[in-house]
């Protein structure tokens, strides 16, 4: 069961947003433990060039455990190559693989310029949890995101 006031604003690149919106990119690997319960909307952030939430999708599981044993767990499902994992993964003791579902990608990105012109937004290095006024600045900033997010979030959203 979700949170039913917050999001995870997830920082992509570019590369892995797209194939995570596409379906075929289905677990997000994280250097750190990720604590969100399934079903949690996660905002996606794609990092430069494009610095824009281009998506959304939904938390379906978390898989923690060490960096080995998410690879063997989720490697088909990962959209990178084991050299790629094991260079993001040197020297983290655990990891955690986030089971994405329902991708909904954005036909209007909101971009870096128009969050931060409705807010102080400032994009996470890795994730962040957004609650509240957050949202509704997000919301503002883009009508396309604001649907998805009345969709996902309901009242929290102003229409």
């Amino acid at each position: 069961m979700s949170d039913p006031e917050r999001a995870m604003l997830l920082s992509v690149h570019p590369r892995f947003a797209n194939a995570i919106l596409a379906g075929s990119k289905t677990v997000e690997v994280r250097r750190q433990r990720v604590a969100a319960p399934p079903g949690t909307p996660v905002l996606l952030y794609a990092t430069a060039p494009t610095m824009a939430v281009v998506g959304m999708a939904r938390i379906a599981a978390i898989y923690v455990a060490t960096p080995s044993e998410v690879w063997s767990a989720h490697r088909g499902q990962t959209g990178i190559t084991r050299r790629e994992y094991d260079a993001y993964m040197s020297g983290a003791r655990q990891a955690s693989g986030l089971t994405m579902e329902n991708p909904v990608p954005f036909d209007e990105p909101v971009s870096l310029n128009a969050l931060r012109s409705a807010g102080s937004f400032h994009p996470p290095q890795s994730y962040r949890y957004m609650k509240g006024n957050e949202l509704r600045q997000v919301a503002v900033a883009g009508p396309v995101v604001g649907t998805a997010l009345r969709e996902a979030l309901g009242d929290l959203v102003p229409a």
